[in-house]
């Protein structure tokens, strides 16, 4: 992956949402938060992407908060000067002073000497730290980008999949007219952002659109209001589309249904296949299906509570 991230992109970005301000090492703008490709960080010498200060495991962006201030402060004059130095020439690709701390002349100094972007917030430590961590980790995640119709119905993410022209979007259309959100259309992309959650997003040039083969392009904002679109959400659940005859109906397993797993970007996601046929009516059984994952999440499993009730029914029948 290439070097994506600057230190100059980063402050563009969060400026006014962080109240950051720029002060010295402007010269050093293009230097890069990400050092290497992604799939060899882990061999990095460097610590994590942004944290309060530390020499030893130097971050890339690099908080100093109050704490980290009056420990320099405490040191004396040598070691003072030395922590500092050790601090601009670990080459950070930021240095942000937050908490309303004081920027002393020996900060903005190095900061120069160095081309290290020197920033500055008024905000705490932890928000700075939790929201540029977010960021970060969003934007050098593993990505995807999947064909179907991501939609949220009751609650959860579901990926909508099957041949071209099998009837996606307008099941997603009537997903919508009875109350369910779509989040994207044809391509959403999906981001790792922990080792169990993918999370999808429309691309920006489709948002809130919706193709619909005979109707074209519908607006879904502009037809059923802002409540009808969700920006993001985790992905749960995939329900698959596909054409069967009557043979392959019956070979259905009655208890359990057509399931499986599907692994994506190394997370497994529960697959359901729904059987395109005439007299189904796929909106109320893609809803069945997401009511009943939402059910075995909370530790309800209908075919093994159906098998225990046969069960206790077959033994008292014995006595």
């Amino acid at each position: 992956m290439d070097l994506i991230l600057t230190a100059g992109n980063i402050f563009k970005i969060h400026q006014h949402k962080l109240a950051l301000k720029w002060v010295a090492g402007q010269a050093g703008e293009a230097r890069a938060v990400q050092v290497q490709d992604v799939e060899t960080a882990k061999d990095s010498p460097w610590g994590a992407w942004v944290g309060h200060l530390n020499l030893i495991h130097p971050n890339r962006i690099q908080i100093l908060g109050t704490a980290e201030i009056q420990y320099l402060e405490n040191l004396g004059k040598n070691s003072h000067e030395d922590a500092i130095q050790q601090l601009f020439t670990n080459s950070p690709a930021l240095v942000v002073i937050v908490d309303h701390c004081k920027i002393g002349k020996e900060f903005i100094n190095c900061a120069e000497k160095t081309a290290t972007p020197l920033l500055s917030s008024p905000l705490p430590s932890h928000k700075i730290i939790s929201h540029l961590q977010y960021y970060i980790s969003s934007q050098l995640a593993d990505k995807i980008t999947l064909h179907g119709v991501f939609m949220e119905i009751l609650g959860i993410g579901v990926l909508i999949t099957g041949e071209s022209g099998i009837g996606k979007s307008e099941l997603a259309l009537e997903l919508i007219s009875r109350g369910h959100r779509l989040v994207a259309d044809d391509a959403p992309e999906f981001s790792r952002l922990t080792p169990d959650i993918l999370s999808g997003y429309c691309p920006t040039p489709l948002r809130e659109f919706l193709e619909v083969r005979g109707l074209g392009i519908l607006n879904i904002r502009e037809m059923f209001g802002d409540s009808a679109i969700k920006p993001s959400k985790n992905l749960r659940l995939i329900i698959h589309l596909e054409r069967m005859d009557d043979q392959a109906l019956r070979s259905i397993d009655r208890l359990n249904g057509s399931k499986q797993i599907l692994p994506l970007l190394e997370v497994e996601i529960p697959q359901v296949t729904l059987p395109v046929a005439p007299g189904h009516n796929l909106a109320v059984l893609a809803e069945g299906a997401a009511r009943n994952h939402v059910l075995y999440q909370r530790g309800y499993d209908a075919v093994q509570a159906f098998i225990e009730r046969q069960r206790l029914l077959m033994t008292e029948g014995e006595q």
